[in-house]
């Protein structure tokens, strides 16, 4: 039996008026989320499991593609499942510098929330989870 292309496609409007183009493959559990225009764009691996495309000429985030995303968006009894950053630290400043930008602003900041955890005075590790509700609509 041949395994399928389950595809479901939905547009909605960010709250700075760009249209955002949410493709969510059922069979392989791979959510796409497409920010505005399709332009060249480099991948920048943040987890495991998401990766963030951003423009290398003006830093904007092109899109986002969470793999395995059932898991991702999964709540626990403490809340959603945060994920640690740990590649930010390996980044070049400016590459991290647009990074950082583009998790704090939207459309990304609708999607990914960015956090951090003081692991000691002078120690912060940078987390992120998905905010499923926007993305609820696409799976």
């Amino acid at each position: 039996m041949k395994n399928e292309l389950k595809l479901h496609q939905t547009e909605i409007v960010a709250k700075n008026g760009e249209t955002v183009r949410l493709v969510y493959d059922e069979s392989e559990d791979i959510l796409e989320v497409f920010l505005g225009k399709n332009e060249s764009a480099a991948g920048v691996e943040l987890t495991n499991h998401i990766l963030l495309r951003l423009n290398q000429t003006t830093g904007r985030a092109v899109s986002l593609a969470l793999l395995h995303f059932s898991i991702l968006v999964e709540r626990t009894e403490y809340g959603p499942r945060s994920y640690p950053l740990n590649n930010l630290k390996e980044l070049p400043e400016a590459l991290r510098g647009w990074v950082v930008r583009a998790l704090t602003t939207s459309p990304v900041d609708e999607f990914l929330k960015l956090s951090y955890f003081q692991a000691s005075p002078t120690k912060r590790v940078p987390f992120t989870y998905v905010e499923p509700s926007h993305l609820a609509v696409a799976a």
